[in-house]
This record gives C-alpha cells, sequence and structure tokens, in this order.
C-alpha cells in the first residue's frame, strides 16, 4: 500500500505535533537549514545525514556552502511528504542538535557548532 500523503495544513500540525519547529513546508518539501561554525562542521554534518538517510533507505536533497547546510525531505514514490519525511526529520534533530547534558561526564564543544537557522 502506497505512503500516504498528508495537506499543507496536515504537514503544519504535524510539525507543530512533533516540535519539529526549525522545519516548514517549502515548494512540496519539508525544509531545514542549519547554520554551523565553519566549513569542517558542515561536512561533519552532511556525513552524519547521510549516514542517517542510507540508514533509514530515505535520502533528503542537501545544499551545502561554507557554514550552512539545507536539508529538503519529500517520499518521491507517494509524490508528497508522508510519515518517513517525519520520522526522518525527527531522527536528523535529534542527532545533529544533541549535546552532552550540563554537569555530565562529556563536557561538550566550546565551538558553536550546529544550530538551526
Amino acid at each position: 500500500m502506497p505512503d500516504s500523503v498528508y495537506t499543507a495544513e496536515q504537514i503544519d500540525a504535524k510539525l507543530r505535533e512533533l516540535g519539529l519547529t526549525d522545519w516548514r513546508l517549502e515548494d512540496g518539501w519539508l525544509r531545514r537549514k542549519l547554520i554551523t561554525d565553519g566549513w569542517p562542521t558542515t561536512l561533519m554534518l552532511v556525513n552524519a545525514i547521510g549516514y542517517l538517510a542510507e540508514a533509514a533507505y530515505h535520502h533528503p536533497d542537501l545544499a551545502v556552502t561554507w557554514g550552512k547546510l539545507w536539508v529538503k525531505l519529500k517520499t518521491h514514490s507517494a509524490g508528497g511528504i508522508t510519515d518517513k519525511d517525519f520520522a526522518l526529520a525527527q531522527k536528523i534533530d535529534e542527532v545533529v542538535l544533541w549535546r552532552p547534558q550540563p554537569g555530565g561526564p562529556l563536557e561538550g564543544t566550546p565551538n558553536k557548532f550546529v544550530k538551526g537557522g
């Protein structure tokens, strides 16, 4: 059975429900911009998202520049946004925005690293 495609109104509601506040619907894609502290971090971010996408077997479009990465998700086979896109968006946010807990054994980077945009 094919994946169910969400309407624009359903997508907005689902993004709010899932707390994906930096994702938006634009031109039929779920999109998110990530800002980094420079080229090395941007490349690490691309690789992290690439790993997640390959593991999920659901591949976003990525646009890369110095200090910025745009992620676009759509289920091509269904012709729109499906649960696959929301699930991968959640996993991307979970992994690339993860930071150690304050006071924990991992101190975390002092750099700006990755943030939403």
